[in-house]
């Protein structure tokens, strides 16, 4: 196993975790695991169901209770920032959101605005500002005035992306955001993502397709049963030995020659059809 190295003090990572372990009702499911995500570039979170890698994101997040190690942001210990100060630094797009009703578009991407505003203070120009870019950058201008109840899941999905733009933070934490998708959104989302890191957003993103994560990460890490089982470059991590021990199947991975990507392949041992 390859752990990531920690920030040094001098230069500490927009959003670093230190020895986390982490669980669900006495059940420990992630292991000691350090990760400092850095300015400019994707890190992917990959690994098989249940290997930990949402609940390491959501401990990221301050979405799931530490029960030990510890979540700092620019060098701060988590349990030292106020919610709304955490909120204007880091942004998360979970799998599991509301499907609100009786909202606009415009009200869902305005959510991303709160913790920027007073309690009930109205939009000013800076937040219009940050809900347009928003809107633009993830194409959903055109259904500004749609209700939200009336879109689709793919549609829905993009809205809540821009809610997570409008927030205008440093750190951006995606949990599968090309679920519900369809192809030509998923290859845009991707792009999105790169797009974002060559800005300088530091990244973070839970992926269940390898080769989503060899076209758009800097650096993958691979979970297994809770611990980190690489950390590194695609080429490094994504490898035909690490994949198939982690995964359990015969994998191989090849460099395409369209894309010049490394492209992931499961290889069936027995024919899928009769």
């Amino acid at each position: 196993m390859t752990a990531s190295p920690l920030p040094d003090d001098a230069h500490p990572a927009p959003l670093a975790g230190h020895d986390l372990v982490l669980g669900y009702a006495g059940k420990t499911v992630v292991h000691g695991a350090s990760l400092d995500l850095v300015a400019g570039q994707v890190t992917a979170l990959v690994g098989p169901n249940g290997s930990g890698k949402s609940t390491l994101l959501r401990a990221l997040a301050r979405l799931h209770p530490i029960g030990s190690g510890a979540v700092s942001v620019a060098g701060t210990e988590l349990r030292s920032l106020r919610a709304r100060d955490f909120a204007r630094r880091v942004a998360l797009l979970s799998q599991s959101r509301p499907h609100p009703s009786g909202l606009t578009v415009h009200d869902v991407v305005g959510f991303g605005r709160h913790p920027h505003r007073p309690r009930f203070g109205a939009l000013n120009d800076a937040d219009r500002d940050a809900i347009t870019s928003a809107l633009e950058i993830t194409g959903t201008s055109h259904m500004v005035d749609r209700p939200v109840d009336q879109l689709s899941g793919g549609e829905l999905q993009r809205v809540w992306l821009a809610s997570s733009l409008a927030q205008e933070t440093g750190v951006l934490l995606l949990d599968e955001p090309t679920n519900h998708l369809d192809l030509r959104y998923q290859v845009e989302t991707l792009r999105l993502v790169r797009r974002l890191a060559e800005r300088g957003t530091t990244l973070g993103v839970v992926l269940h397709d390898l080769n989503h994560a060899a076209a758009v990460a800097d650096r993958v890490v691979l979970l297994h049963r809770g611990e980190i089982h690489a950390d590194g470059a695609p080429a490094a991590v994504l490898t035909s030995a690490h994949l198939s021990e982690v995964y359990g199947i015969p994998i191989e991975t090849t460099v395409s020659t369209a894309t010049g990507h490394l492209h992931v392949e499961a290889l069936a041992s027995t024919r899928l059809r009769p």
